[in-house]
């Protein structure tokens, strides 16, 4: 499995990307999806704001958005090359002190909300926004993320 880290900002995530690649792989592990490939992108929110215009037809930043290359949690291929998820550094920083936990329980958090996008998991009605929810917090609990 290949996960790409990038950082778009001047803010040094080295010590965040080490704890998000651990939680990343270990719900890679939870789904048992052994071979993918994605990348998760650090950005500014007039970065993700212009995206979100752009590609979602939303005029708003947000925390995460996710650009699947595939839709189908169930598709399987040897490797699957499953997209790219931008992650605003602003929200996590807002959003955890909104929340009251930690800013890397924050970004875990979206990292692993992202990735399961990336997977075809949704949240558009109930029962499908329980069962990605209920995965959400298995993946965190399961690495130490807590709040």
């Amino acid at each position: 499995m290949k996960i790409g880290l990038f950082n778009e900002t001047e803010i040094d995530m080295n010590e965040y990307f080490k704890v998000v690649k651990k939680v990343l792989k270990k719900g890679l592990k939870i789904l048992n999806i052994n071979k993918c490939e994605f990348n998760v992108i650090i950005v500014h929110n007039d970065y993700i704001h212009e995206l979100n215009k752009n590609y979602r037809g939303k005029d708003s930043e947000t925390d995460v958005i996710s650009f699947a290359l595939e839709d189908d949690k169930t598709f399987n291929l040897e490797s699957r090359v499953l997209g790219d998820i931008y992650i605003s550094i602003d929200r996590v920083y807002s959003q955890a002190k909104d929340y009251g936990h930690s800013t890397i329980r924050e970004l875990c958090f979206l990292a692993v909300h992202g990735m399961l996008h990336l997977l075809g998991f949704d949240h558009m009605n109930q029962d499908d926004e329980k069962e990605m929810f209920q995965i959400q917090d298995k993946i965190l609990e399961e690495s130490g993320i807590t709040r």
